[in-house]
């Protein structure tokens, strides 16, 4: 818990107002506190709808305090963010299950995966092989897929304290498929992941990208906060700038790592498991 720097206590934060205070040493009572000031912010807001998402459970609420490093304003600012952006954009929330069949399809092409072990920094690797995409379902079913993924992922408090990191490997990406890179799906998902969403993104790595990639992906760019600008790195063919960020022990075999070749089920597998033994 070392890279956060909190600093508040139950004397200055359980009131109406917002103040940009943080956390050291978090402790359990600490994330209570914490909690109980984000529902009472929620329970005083002017707006009518974010009052009535008061009675969310401490864990939902957690991942917004988390995602904005405790602070109180900015994870208030999340909260009202997230449910307008779920208001805004009901086709991508709808269904959000393993029984929808555009999400399952995506998570058997292992888009998203996730690797098993945490790289050295304790942060969860997310895996899109873009060759894997046959472009018989859309970007969004790719996005929802993404999205279901992290609302399972955020449940674990290691990886809403510690974040992600995504791998995206392009390599024999075809001209074709670049043409299934909406851009009207893809600023969407930029405005999602970036404002809206309570996960952190610690970094953000492109690989194997020809040209056609660089230039579809150019027209997200100007929705791009600069701190996400600074977080991502395009690394072409050279996986040893890669690994100089993401060691290669966690990293399975196509891409220079020590592990063997990724399996594009291995989560959706994992999901499967989980759901039967919740069942």
């Amino acid at each position: 818990m070392a890279e956060f720097d909190y600093g508040w206590r139950d004397s200055d934060i359980i009131s109406n107002t917002l103040n940009k205070t943080y956390y050291k040493n978090i402790t359990s009572n600490d994330r209570d506190v914490a909690i109980k000031a984000l529902r009472n912010v929620m329970k005083n807001s002017e707006d009518f709808e974010i009052r009535n998402y008061t009675e969310q459970d401490d864990k939902t609420l957690q991942k917004f305090l988390f995602a904005r490093n405790f602070i109180l304003e900015d994870s208030f600012e999340l909260v009202k963010n997230y449910y307008a952006y779920r208001k805004r954009n009901p086709d991508v929330f709808r269904g959000l299950s393993l029984e929808s069949s555009d999400i399952r399809r995506a998570l058997e092409d292992g888009l998203p995966g996730v690797l098993k072990d945490k790289d050295r920094k304790g942060r969860c690797v997310l895996l899109l092989t873009g060759n894997n995409w046959d472009c018989s379902y859309s970007l969004l079913s790719i996005y929802r897929a993404m999205l279901f993924s992290l609302e399972q992922l955020t449940n674990d408090m290691h990886n809403q304290a510690n974040g992600f990191v995504v791998i995206v490997d392009w390599t024999e990406f075809t001209y074709r498929q670049t043409s299934c890179l909406k851009p009207s799906i893809l600023r969407v998902m930029i405005e999602g992941l970036q404002d809206c969403f309570p996960a952190k993104f610690k970094g953000i790595h492109f690989i194997g990208q020809p040209w056609y990639v660089d230039a579809a992906l150019t027209v997200i760019k100007p929705f791009l906060k600069e701190e996400i600008k600074e977080r991502i790195f395009s690394h072409g063919n050279n996986l040893s700038t890669l690994h100089e960020l993401v060691h290669k022990d966690v990293l399975p075999a196509e891409l220079g790592g020590e592990q063997p070749s990724y399996n594009p089920r291995s989560f959706l597998d994992l999901l499967e498991e989980k759901m039967r033994n919740n069942a």
